[in-house]
């Protein structure tokens, strides 16, 4: 590359066939000039956590409005999906919607912004196209909860015997033995029933 010449960040990658890429065409460069959408898409297959996700192939919609600023364009809205996981504490099935908002600037090339950002600071203009898709999905994966519940309350699992703490008597505990007596106290039981064999009793 000549010394003086830099990386067109204004090249054109994003596919207009993504429902949510937008043609800017329509908006213009205006200061001031608004648009407002609604786009619909397929979730992808990796959209979530180890406990909660948006389920593939489900429907991942944004409500957007672009507004035309000096530096580029802001996208501003609200994206919502179904979700579905367990419970992070009783594994029990979870069913939920979530709606986050979702705030960027899409800097134009050349612009300021452009020019004083890292590459990764800010999002950018592709040409006439502004691809939302990774603000759409870094809203929906980081507004997702680590550990999912539920309900607030859940008491989760019995640690001995993994039934449900919250479907069980108040007071609900085990008797623990301490294993290096637990076959004496087997024998113990056995002699008592009159099941033991006499020639494992002690001399």
């Amino acid at each position: 590359m000549p010394e003086n010449s830099t990386p067109n960040r204004g090249a054109s990658h994003a596919d207009p066939r993504s429902p949510f890429v937008f043609d800017l065409r329509e908006l213009g460069r205006r200061a001031g000039a608004m648009r407002e959408y609604r786009r619909s898409a397929p979730a992808p297959a990796d959209l979530g956590l180890d406990l909660i996700a948006v389920p593939e192939g489900a429907p991942l919609v944004l409500d957007a409005r672009l507004e035309a600023v000096t530096e580029g364009v802001l996208v501003t809205g609200t994206v919502t999906a179904p979700l579905r996981g367990e419970c992070g504490r009783c594994l029990d099935p979870i069913s939920d919607e979530l709606s986050v908002d979702v705030c960027e600037l899409f800097a134009y090339a050349g612009s300021t912004t452009d020019e004083t950002t890292e590459q990764d600071e800010v999002h950018r203009v592709d040409g006439d196209h502004l691809d939302a898709e990774p603000v759409v999905r870094d809203a929906v994966v980081l507004a997702l909860p680590f550990q999912p519940l539920c309900r607030p309350d859940c008491g989760g699992l019995c640690p001995t015997c993994g039934q449900r703490l919250d479907e069980l008597p108040a007071g609900h505990a085990h008797d623990m033995i301490d294993p290096r007596w637990a076959a004496l106290a087997a024998f113990t039981d056995a002699e008592q029933n009159g099941t033991a064999d006499p020639e494992d009793k002690l001399d």
